[in-house]
């Protein structure tokens, strides 16, 4: 068929199944824009900045597993998105990124809106195209595809400037798919396999860390399956969140700089450590040198320049985490029974957990954990994602939201992005209609983005936006507070913060304040019933702070908080005491040695 490069862009993106693009309009993709307006099968949705439909679209790509799209012009409308592009590459979600160029005849002489946006995003981006010839264009949409949800997921960009959308071309879809050097690695080594199986049938003392690999390559059951044959405890990072469910007796929830007291002391002392789809990223591994000091570890990626990349590991397996946990379950279960004996193990785990359960003040005040339980509480059992922006309330909400599901909680981890929660939870509401999307925000990070209100009310998204508002800029103040002395420079937002319910109204979205405690269960539960676009301001007591943390520079055992009771005053001291409580007697692993 004969057509224009913009017509044969769409054409393609039918081919791959393409239903919703996320994408804001400029000169130079008027073409494509054009081309899109006859389209009956891809749904565009208009956001109200263009880093917001890189969010949405990362978000849509984690709620529903397929490949996120977005498309926005040149110069200003492209690097506006690279920190969407950006966000994707750091968490590895399957992106799609389309931008417009100024015509092949004037590149590289800094016209009207140019900018160099493959050179920009090469360093966060799997792969990126310049198209200059449309006769490529079928092509480089096909690997783009292919390169964004294969091995390890990440963004690809596609680069089309505004003369090759209008020349024309005989339009054929390529069927066969090559992409030279690039062949990712899904099947483990069949020997280090058959001695992870052997090293976990002898561990007294393991752990398994699961992190966003297992999301990302859909290893849920076998990551309960091997959980419970060998009865070890579970630690799921931010991005692994819903891999295995909080409620599930051998979890002990997130570990790291926010994470609980029992998952850190747990990976502390450990024999071994199996890590599956992580990257041992600074958050979680704290001083590096410290780090799980008597475990083996035996490291599962897809990625094999993530292995030993921060953490020197014992045995390592590239392949893809569903099967090489599939075949590492069958060389467990080909092992002579009993596996070592891991009662003392368990006992040891269950003191922790009673001893220093997550807790927060309750004396009248709304307190922000006390929100995110009763979203967890009144959730429970729905098809539910909850979003968040990022700071306070994003380690608020990966500690009380108790996540059971997959796909059901999604944030900004490796960039820490603020802003992301609102776009995040349009994409994931337009990629999921009848799930109850919440998303979980500070007034700090919501005020990044509040334009995208009018999506939210555009689009009649039954979004729930629930914002702790304590008026600043709350892990900055909390940083200050413990480390500066509590000089809180430029982090107090109380003047200047807008009405948020106003706000809200003038775009068209139901706004609610709520200042008391008993009014916290009513509202939300009556948003959750309404099934419509609400903001829902909780005034929440100012200067509260997430507990455990790990002060940087530190080792991960060495939390502030986290102690029922205790005041900060005294929390370094209790560090000190609590270091004779804990149990060194099980023979230990190679790493320390």
């Amino acid at each position: 068929m004969r057509m224009t490069g913009a017509e044969a862009l769409i054409k393609s993106l039918e081919r791959e199944s393409v239903d919703v693009i996320f994408g804001y309009p400029g000169g130079v993709v008027l073409p494509i824009y054009d081309a899109l307006y006859d389209c009956k099968t891809i749904r565009h949705v208009l956001v109200r900045h263009e880093q917001c439909a890189g969010h949405a679209a990362d978000a849509y790509a984690r709620a529903t597993g397929k490949v996120g799209v977005c498309l926005v012009t040149s110069g200003p409308g492209a690097t506006n998105l690279v920190t969407g592009i950006a966000n994707a590459w750091m968490d590895s979600i399957p992106m799609v990124a389309i931008t417009g160029q100024v015509a092949t005849t004037v590149l590289g002489t800094d016209a009207f809106q140019e900018a160099d946006i493959t050179g920009i995003t090469l360093p966060i981006t799997k792969h990126n195209y310049l198209v200059k010839d449309v006769n490529q264009l079928p092509t480089i949409i096909r690997q783009a595809f292919a390169l964004a949800k294969s091995g390890r997921p990440g963004p690809v960009l596609i680069d089309i400037p505004s003369d090759i959308s209008k020349a024309e071309i005989d339009f054929k879809y390529p069927e066969d798919l090559v992409i030279p050097g690039y062949k990712p690695v899904y099947k483990g080594h069949a020997k280090q396999i058959k001695e992870a199986a052997k090293l976990l049938a002898k561990a007294e003392k393991p752990i398994i860390y699961a992190g966003g690999g297992i999301n990302k390559s859909e290893a849920w059951r076998e990551l309960k399956d091997i959980a419970e044959i060998l009865e070890a405890p579970v630690t799921t990072t931010l991005m692994g969140k819903g891999a295995f469910p909080d409620d599930h007796p051998l979890s002990v929830g997130m570990p790291g700089m926010h994470g609980t007291r029992y998952a850190n002391y747990a990976i502390m002392d450990s024999d071994l450590i199996l890590a599956v789809g992580v990257r041992f990223d600074d958050r979680v591994t704290g001083k590096i040198s410290t780090f799980a000091p008597h475990a083996t570890i035996v490291h599962i990626d897809i990625d094999p320049a993530e292995i030993s990349k921060n953490v020197v590991v014992d045995l390592p397996i590239v392949g893809d985490a569903k099967i090489v946990l599939k075949d590492l379950i069958a060389a467990v279960n080909k092992i002579d029974k009993p596996y070592a004996d891991k009662s003392r193990w368990h006992a040891m785990i269950k003191e922790w957990k009673t001893k220093y359960p997550l807790h927060y003040h309750q004396d009248g005040q709304i307190r922000p954990e006390y929100v995110i339980e009763m979203i967890s509480k009144l959730t429970k059992g729905k098809d539910t994602i909850v979003t968040t922006g990022v700071g306070q309330n994003q380690m608020w909400s990966a500690q009380f939201y108790r996540c059971n599901t997959p796909r059901s909680f999604i944030s900004s981890g490796g960039l820490g992005t603020m802003g992301f929660g609102l776009p995040a939870a349009v994409g994931a509401q337009i990629g999921r209609p009848d799930a109850v999307v919440v998303d979980i925000d500070g007034d700090g990070s919501i005020q990044m983005v509040s334009q995208e209100l009018a999506t939210v009310a555009a689009n009649k998204l039954p979004i729930i936006i629930a914002i702790l508002d304590n008026r600043y800029l709350g892990m900055i103040r909390q940083w200050q507070e413990l480390f500066y002395n509590r000089r809180y420079s430029q982090s107090d937002l109380d003047v200047g913060t807008p009405d948020f319910v106003k706000l809200a109204e003038a775009y068209g979205v139901k706004g609610i304040r709520v200042t008391q405690i008993e009014d916290v269960e009513k509202t939300l539960k009556g948003a959750i019933e309404s099934r419509e676009p609400i903001l829902i301001d909780f005034m929440v007591a100012r200067e509260e702070n997430v507990f455990p943390m790990v002060a940087p520079g530190t080792s991960i055992d060495e939390m502030l908080g986290g102690v029922p009771g205790a005041a900060i005053s005294q929390m370094i001291d209790e560090e000190v005491e609590e270091e004779g409580e804990r149990d060194e007697t099980y023979p230990v692993g190679t790493r320390g040695k």
